[in-house]
C-alpha cells in the first residue's frame, strides 16, 4: 500500500473515531427525567466508570487504527473500517433509540448489533499486533457490558 493511500486511510479512520466521540453525547440525556425515572439494573457501575471506559476506548480506537493502517494489507485495512463504520453507526443508532425514542428493546438489538460488528475488528487488531489485540478487549468487553446493562433496563421497565 502506498505512503497517499495509508495517510487517506488513517485520516479516514480517526474520522470515524472523532464522529464517534462527538455523535455519542449527542442524544444521551442521563440527568432527564425519562431516564432517571427508569429502574436501573442491579449491576450497573457507578457514572464515573462510564466517562472513564469511553476516554479509553475513543483514545484506544484511534491509536489501533494508525497502527492497523500501517500493518496490515489494504483489504484488512478497508476491512476493518467498513466494520468499523457498521459498528459505529449502530452504536449511535442506540443513542438515539434509547434516549430519543425511549424504545429499549430495539435499542438494545442495536447496541448488540455494534458488539458482535466488533468482533472482526479484534481479531484484525491482533492479526497486526498481540498488543493491539488486547487493547482491543476493553472496548469489546464494555460493548457487552453496555448490551447487558440495557438488557437489564428492557427488563426491568
Amino acid at each position: 500500500m502506498d505512503k497517499e493511500l495509508k495517510i487517506v486511510l488513517t485520516a479516514i479512520g480517526l474520522a470515524i473515531v472523532v464522529a464517534y466521540a462527538s455523535g455519542s453525547g449527542f442524544w444521551v440525556n442521563s440527568g432527564n427525567d425519562w431516564y432517571q425515572a427508569l429502574k436501573k439494573p442491579s449491576f450497573q457501575p457507578p457514572d464515573w466508570v462510564f466517562g472513564t471506559m469511553w476516554t479509553y476506548n475513543f483514545a484506544i480506537l484511534g491509536i489501533v487504527i494508525i497502527y492497523i493502517v500501517q500493518r496490515l494489507i489494504q483489504v484488512q485495512v478497508v476491512t476493518f473500517l467498513v466494520f468499523f463504520v457498521l459498528s459505529v453507526a449502530s452504536a449511535l443508532f442506540w443513542s438515539y433509540v434509547f434516549y430519543s425514542r425511549h424504545d429499549l428493546i430495539t435499542s438494545t438489538l442495536f447496541l448488540g448489533l455494534a458488539a458482535v460488528l466488533t468482533i472482526p475488528l479484534v481479531i484484525l487488531a491482533f492479526r497486526a499486533s498481540k498488543v493491539l489485540g488486547y487493547l482491543m478487549l476493553p472496548y469489546q468487553t464494555w460493548l457487552i457490558v453496555a448490551t447487558t446493562l440495557s438488557i437489564g433496563y428492557a427488563i426491568n421497565n
